[in-house]
């Protein structure tokens, strides 16, 4: 089994480094290291930054972390509101976001970076056997997830997320894969575009109760 892992001073910054070596590697980010490792960094690797506020940032010639700490935090609250706080403090490195253990799962997800960059056709395979190990580990779980995603980076490293919740939570593995390989045709980047990573993963979870799960066929 293989497993990656990201040791850095703060939550936001070991999430990064646990995915600077996937699938199978440590990262360490030293405090001395975070502007450095941070400046080049597409902003699209910030956490809460998708596609339309990455477009409003590059409005102001924002690409990189280094550009968006340039801007003053009065600016970016003009633009951003409360979020132009957080935009501001991750520029810099600075998360007070607790690790909190044992709290309920919120989400399994499974995922893994190919040798070679592909095309969206061929992630098939990839999003069948992650959504096997999604399946499994969900399984050992109280809780009943509801709704399906797939990740996808591109390789350019810009993190692409579809996501589906059915009327009921998926009953089977079958089930589960049939939708995440159902999310690919809702990517639309054209056949040139290339890949470089893949992930399936269940959210949105409830307890069973409280989980509008499909009736048995035979009661």
């Amino acid at each position: 089994m293989t497993a990656s892992a990201g040791v850095a001073p703060n939550k936001f910054l070991a999430k990064i480094a646990s995915d600077w070596k996937k699938p199978d590697g440590l990262f360490v980010i030293q405090p001395d290291e975070i502007h450095s490792f941070l400046s080049p960094l597409p902003v699209g690797r910030l956490p809460g930054v998708g596609q339309i506020t990455e477009e409003k940032l590059q409005s102001f010639q924002v690409q990189t972390v280094g550009d968006l700490r340039l801007l003053e935090l009065s600016t970016l609250e003009r633009r951003f509101g409360r979020y132009g706080v957080r935009l501001y403090e991750l520029a810099r490195g600075i998360d007070n976001n607790a690790v909190v253990p044992d709290r309920p799962t919120q989400s399994i997800s499974a995922e893994d970076t190919f040798e070679q960059d592909v095309p969206l056709a061929d992630t098939e395979a990839m999003i069948r056997r992650l959504a096997e190990k999604t399946w499994t580990a969900a399984r050992n779980e109280l809780r009943v997830g509801r709704t399906v995603v797939l990740k996808l980076k591109t390789s350019e490293f810009k993190i692409l997320t579809r996501s589906h919740t059915p009327d009921f939570p998926p009953a089977s593995c079958e089930e589960l894969t049939g939708i995440a390989l159902s999310l690919r045709n809702r990517v639309t980047l054209g056949p040139k575009q290339r890949f470089r990573l893949v992930g399936v993963g269940l959210s949105n979870f409830h307890d069973v109760d409280n989980a509008s799960a499909q009736p048995a066929l035979f009661e």
